[in-house]
């Protein structure tokens, strides 16, 4: 069964358990997820109101991009454990002779890579997601801020869960030049999350407290 097709109560079973995965890197997938959904709620609510008519076609726009984010986070949670899988399945491939140790690197390597390449796609998936709800909070329907608020917490968890994976699978690249350039990926991908993530929810946090 497919995770993001799981119950509540057994994805978080599975989760809790001894299995090596899901792990964390699909939970960030996850959480990512959740905070596109809080973001296209917020849009959804924001639109067929008078009040907020002249933010109602922005916001048409984010939650259609939003959903279409959610559902491509909710396929790299999925790709994630299956990267971890190839992996595992790749330590267990025989060594005894020199030609198997070769294709045994080999394997794990691309796994590795698959590994990197998942939770990259977290953040660059979670930094689109980000910048709709910057744009969003500009004008929204503040019966729904708190939600909005929430949404950036679980962007900015998303980002750096992803960014915490990618940084442990890079440790372990034996192409040192291939591994730089995740970890420069990674961390532009960073730059274009937290600070706007913050700032995101400090301006939902006055709007309540206003």
């Amino acid at each position: 069964m497919a995770l993001s097709d799981m119950g509540i109560s057994d994805f978080t079973a599975l989760l809790a358990s001894d299995a090596p995965a899901p792990g964390g890197g699909s939970a960030a997938a996850l959480v990512g997820a959740m905070g596109a959904a809080l973001t296209a709620m917020v849009a959804g609510l924001t639109q067929g109101r008078k009040k907020y008519a002249d933010y109602a076609d922005r916001a048409a726009d984010a939650e259609r991009q939003l959903n279409a984010l959610r559902r491509r986070l909710l396929d790299i949670m999925e790709q994630d454990t299956a990267a971890f899988q190839t992996v595992s399945a790749a330590f267990s491939l025989p060594r005894e002779t020199e030609s198997q140790r070769t294709a045994r690197s080999s394997a794990i390597q691309e796994g590795l890579q698959r590994c990197t390449e998942a939770p990259l796609e977290t953040m660059a998936l979670t930094a689109e997601a980000i910048a709709l709800a910057g744009e969003l909070a500009e004008g929204f329907n503040e019966s729904a801020a708190s939600d909005l608020g929430t949404a950036f917490l679980a962007f900015r968890a998303a980002a750096l869960g992803a960014w915490l994976n990618v940084c442990i699978n890079i440790s372990s690249l034996q192409d040192r030049t291939l591994a730089e350039q995740y970890r420069a990926r990674g961390e532009a991908l960073l730059a274009r999350s937290l600070e706007p993530a913050d700032r995101g929810y400090q301006q939902v946090l006055e709007r309540i407290g206003r």
